[in-house]
């Protein structure tokens, strides 16, 4: 971009770095700290605010409880998890099973083996009837939360013994596994000897909850701002023992916590874990605290969450069919100045439509440079390399001077922190694709083939890392000829998945993170989801993009087994290729989380240098941290 640092200023981003104290506000009544043992209590921020209905804790039906109390975290259990990152011991997890599930030849059927050794928190024996009553119970109750993924793709499901289920689908699928697999949520298995016994399951509220975890409800804030969860004396009949005690006796989720609160309760110990900062608050914290860190130990601090914040376009809008022209729209970007208005500098990007984190930069960012770097753009007029594999070393000596020593000089580890590299921005290509489109340009304003000024909105959320994303392209592409409107819209999911709108910056790539497979997000691309202009369209096809060798890549990977890394690191690779030529939307960088971790009480956190889960809190497989912390006095 020709001059990005005038578009910071603009809009008053660079100068906003907090400094010093911070004013509180009221987020929520505190829970009773002061009533437990502080060195065997862990407390974690839970992003969600205040919760409507907290005493609902039937998870399978929207009752309005929270998603983030604990309850799944800590007290639910199900098949298999597979950790966004490294994983303890290997990146899946054969939770409340012997193995990985057993498939026939054709993908038809599916048989699961359980473990005799798991009990619930009422002291019963969990068997393979609870499994065959999660499934059956959902299938045949519209409103449950997995009563979809059930009733449309199981025939039958049994209980050949106490110890295996077997399921029957009505169409091969080599993925459904993945319904019982944790990435942040999953299916989790209902007690059977519980809702069994109730009328009504969708109006049932679970109070108290009786689960599988290692962890029983203690108490919780009738006005919805905190849990306590207390360790079960048999922790060790749980799943969770494979990796020994979890540490704390008890653990607090506190919720509706605005970040100045976040940071005063930190400081005075009373938060161990901070869900979510902004930049400016994570600048803050560990300038001015010694005990608190981030993912990495220096800048940019911020762990790489498995989601891939992007440039949606709607491909049922005229404007965007063309991929000349999303491909012009990608090369008026500066990916510099993107970063800094962002992220103050500490985004992660990506140019490939894969999240960097987990394990993919080692399975598909960091094999595919010299791809990348040998990509040609045929612009109609000239024949162009797009890619700069150093824009990440660029932005990290853009805030070296600010940051010094806490920003990486290894190159690798730069690249990991910042992105292996991103496009560079190229307004006169961009022209050529646009002219070989059939676009006129008049002045600096860019003409549709109709005749029309090329314009259209852009939604970006309220407020947040994401909202200055979207700003700062809106103001890159308007200063480049086109004319984009950024439009607040609270409701822009909600409008994405009914196809209302232009363009919007979200994501529309969720992968696992610690497995290379891209079923997660790829499986929904086909075109035979794609809805009718109008129609709500299922997730994560957001833009609606449609292309027959998307479609075989898809069918082929739905016959691949999971397990077969090889073929599906292969199969990925082909959608990645595929993506570059087409441009369907423009992956920018990965959701990076600013986590805080205070090592005042607790130790032995994920970090990047020992990846072992995600440390976002408020994700499922959160509950190894547990097995692996340990006290700071020990």
């Amino acid at each position: 971009m020709r001059n990005w640092k005038t578009l910071l200023a603009s809009v008053g981003l660079v100068s906003a770095m907090l400094s010093g104290a911070v004013l509180a506000q009221e987020g929520g009544e505190a829970p009773p700290i002061e009533d437990l043992p502080r060195e065997q209590t862990l407390i974690l921020q839970n992003p969600e605010g205040v919760i409507n209905n907290p005493g609902w804790f039937n998870i399978w039906v929207n009752g309005g409880g929270g998603w983030s109390t604990g309850l799944h975290q800590l007290m639910m259990d199900t098949l298999w998890f597979i950790d966004p990152n490294a994983g303890i011991d290997g990146v899946t997890h054969n939770s409340l099973t012997t193995g990985p599930a057993e498939y026939n030849d054709d993908f038809t059927e599916m048989t699961v083996h359980l473990r005799d050794d798991i009990y619930w928190s009422d002291g019963e024996q969990f068997t393979a009837d609870d499994v065959v009553f999660t499934v059956e119970t959902q299938m045949n109750t519209p409103g449950m939360t997995w009563s979809g993924a059930f009733s449309t793709q199981v025939e039958s499901v049994e209980a050949v013994d106490d110890q295996t289920v077997h399921f029957t689908l009505q169409n091969p699928n080599s993925r459904f596994h993945a319904v019982f697999s944790v990435r942040w949520n999953a299916a989790w298995i209902m007690p059977e000897h519980i809702f069994s016994e109730v009328d009504d399951v969708l109006s049932y509220d679970f109070n108290p909850p009786v689960g599988l975890g290692p962890y029983t409800l203690h108490s919780f804030d009738p006005n919805g701002t905190w849990y306590i969860w207390e360790k079960r004396e048999d922790w060790d009949r749980t799943s969770v023992a494979d990796f020994g005690e979890p540490a704390p006796q008890y653990v607090i989720y506190r919720n509706n916590m605005p970040i100045d609160n976040r940071l005063i309760e930190m400081r005075n110990g009373n938060l161990d874990m901070i869900h979510d900062l902004s930049p400016e608050g994570m600048f803050s914290i560990v300038e001015q605290e010694d005990d608190v860190r981030g993912w990495f130990p220096g800048f940019p601090y911020a762990h790489p969450d498995p989601t891939l914040p992007m440039v949606i376009f709607n491909h049922q809008d005229e404007k965007f069919q063309d991929r000349r022209v999303r491909w012009a729209l990608a090369l008026m970007l500066d990916a510099r100045g993107i970063s800094m208005a962002s992220y103050r500098g500490a985004a992660t990007l990506s140019a490939i439509s894969i999240p960097p984190t987990g394990t993919h930069p080692d399975d598909y960012h960091a094999p595919m440079q010299e791809e990348l770097i040998n990509f040609e753009l045929d612009t109609g007029e000239s024949v162009i390399q797009p890619y700069n594999p150093d824009i990440g070393l660029q932005i990290a000596d853009m805030v070296r001077p600010q940051f010094g020593d806490d920003v990486p000089t290894d190159e690798e580890e730069i690249r990991r922190a910042f992105g292996y590299g991103w496009w560079n921005q190229n307004i006169e290509a961009a022209g050529e694709l646009l002219r070989s489109a059939g676009f006129t340009q008049q002045g600096n304003d860019w003409y549709m083939p109709n005749g029309e000024r090329f314009t259209f909105t852009l939604m970006v959320p309220s407020e947040g890392v994401i909202n200055r994303l979207g700003t700062i392209v809106a103001q890159m592409w308007t200063q480049a000829g086109v004319e984009v409107t950024p439009e607040v819209a609270p409701d822009s999911w909600d409008r994405q998945a009914a196809g209302d709108y232009e363009a919007n910056v979200a994501w529309a790539v969720e992968t696992w993170g610690g497995h290379p497979d891209l079923s997660f997000f790829l499986d929904s691309y086909h075109s035979e989801y794609i809805a009718e202009p109008g129609e709500l369209q299922p997730a994560r096809n957001w833009m609606r993009w449609e292309n027959p060798e998307l479609d075989r890549i898809i069918e082929e990977i739905r016959t691949v087994d999971f397990t077969d890394v090889e073929r599906n690191i292969a199969l990925g690779k082909e959608f990645v290729r595929l993506h570059l030529e087409e441009m369907p939307n423009i992956p920018i960088m990965s959701y990076n989380v600013f986590v805080a971790l205070s090592e005042r009480y607790w130790t032995g956190y994920p970090t990047a240098e020992n990846p072992y889960a995600n440390p976002v809190n408020n994700w499922a497989n959160a509950r190894y941290i547990l097995t692996q912390l340990e006290p700071v006095g020990n």
